[in-house]
């Protein structure tokens, strides 16, 4: 099958390298120059682990090309997507503007049979405005659309997006005509098993699917933050209250676990557009501001907790920051809770010294002209910091050599935003931790009461009476 993906950034060139290697002839097409002359020598914009190996083997078979015009691409397409950011606007409405001017260079464009597939995440309702755009361009009828537009919105995790696109846990596909239904079924066949991964339904519950899944997933991540703050009021261990609530199953395991808060370039923005899509519907949307207010305190929460133990004063202080990516597994800054903590630092005063393994150059373009200055290295970053800041657990910070750590620090505090250190392992070099919602004040941390071993604890339980 012909396939035209328009858009080449991070959905796009994953969606369009994975369907080349499932033996479709695909061109991706994006209109700056420069960046298609990269991808053609096989080369990417940005990190995502496996998919310079892919790219480049796609690029070998010819099943993968790139185009910067639609026009010359869509000749004998039987599926054209749209994977064009939507970026916030100051409102927190999606910014359609370059996915539009998409649509209208499409509309121009004479082209066969194609089923057009929104793959961007956009408002409820988007597909119905594409659909009356194209369809109008090329003289059909309301009652009688000629160009039919479906909704597949992409899942697709950055750090792993390849294992997410050829094994999905769904794929879901949004269309209110049988034809499109079957050509992207077709489409994703390969991926699908036993066809039980597809998800149909109309265009306009696909699109917001993507939306109430990353509300949700914003949802547990605002609410464990939130219970850890409580609970290191209380003098409560967040840690063993955490296990209590893994071992619910009608909560599950996933997402509860302690942190700076949630950032990239899916959950603030789609949170953000959803809100303002509420508004527009005449809607509260109360737990939807919770959720992201909730979020923003997070960040501030670490801020305040190393100003506290500074005595309030940072000016001069140098503190070191191991992460910068909002997550491990991509390059990826946008929203990244690391950047607002450095930006926070350095307004009061701070010196700021960091270190990322992939997302230097990301981080550097994204604090511009700020005096943060960046290591080559997790141990150079240290040298005479008075604190040491974790915001991103890439492999290389959770077992380091806290030895070499603490001879180069001047202070002996780290701010373990992730919760993943012990802190006997640290004490055993001098060094102190500072979890997110461990306790602050109250009770002394008490013992875990261990059970006595004894011939009576195997034996078969009585009945009652």
């Amino acid at each position: 099958m012909k396939v035209v993906v328009i858009g080449s950034g991070y959905v796009g060139l994953v969606t369009g390298c994975c369907l080349a290697e499932a033996g479709n002839q695909v061109v991706c097409i994006d209109h700056d120059a420069g960046k298609v002359a990269t991808l053609r020598a096989g080369r990417l914009p940005f990190h995502e682990p496996g998919l310079d190996e892919l790219l480049g083997a796609q690029l070998k078979t010819g099943r993968l090309s790139f185009e910067t015009s639609i026009a010359r691409a869509m000749r004998h397409a039987a599926v054209a997507f749209l994977a064009v950011g939507t970026p916030s606007q100051s409102n927190g409405s999606a910014n359609l503007e370059n996915l539009l001017n998409c649509v209208h260079e499409l509309a121009d464009t004479a082209f066969e049979d194609c089923t057009i597939v929104v793959k961007s995440t956009v408002p409820i309702g988007t597909g119905d405005r594409i659909e009356k755009l194209l369809n109008a361009k090329h003289g059909a009828s309301a009652g009688q659309p000629w160009v039919r537009v479906a909704s597949n919105p992409e899942f697709l995790a950055e750090g792993r997006a390849i294992q997410d696109f050829r094994h999905p846990s769904r794929i879901v596909i949004g269309a209110n005509d049988a034809r499109s239904a079957d050509v992207l079924a077709e489409l994703y066949a390969p991926f699908s098993g036993q066809g039980d991964r597809l998800m149909l339904m109309d265009r306009r519950s696909a699109e917001f699917a993507k939306y109430a899944c990353n509300a949700m997933l914003a949802a547990r991540i605002s609410m464990i933050n939130e219970l850890a703050g409580l609970a290191g009021s209380l003098g409560a261990d967040i840690e063993s209250i955490c296990s209590v609530l893994k071992s619910d199953t009608r909560i599950g395991a996933g997402y509860l676990h302690p942190g700076a808060g949630y950032g990239g370039s899916c959950l603030p923005k789609d949170l953000r557009a959803l809100i303002n899509t509420a508004r527009e519907a005449g809607e509260p949307a109360y737990m939807l501001r919770s959720i992201q207010r909730v979020n923003l305190q997070q960040g501030q929460r670490l801020l305040a907790a190393i100003q506290d133990h500074f005595g309030g004063k940072l000016r001069h202080r140098r503190i070191a920051i191991w992460g910068l990516s909002f997550k491990p597994g991509t390059d990826d800054v946008r929203s990244a809770p690391s950047l607002a903590l450095a930006r926070g630092l350095l307004e009061e005063g701070a010196m700021v010294s960091a270190y990322d393994p992939v997302a230097m150059n990301a981080a550097r373009q994204a604090l511009g002209d700020t005096p943060a200055v960046f290591g080559d290295s997790a141990l150079s970053v240290c040298e005479n910091a008075d604190a040491l800041v974790l915001m991103t657990e890439w492999e290389e910070f959770k077992t380091p050599d806290f030895g070499a750590v603490a001879a180069r620090l001047r202070g002996r505090m780290i701010f373990d935003a992730r919760g993943i250190y012990h802190a006997s392992a640290l004490q055993r070099h001098g060094l102190r931790c500072h979890r997110l919602g461990e306790r602050t004040e109250g009770p002394p941390a008490c013992e875990p009461i261990r059970l006595r071993q004894t011939a009576a604890t195997h034996a078969e339980p009585r009945p009652l009476g």
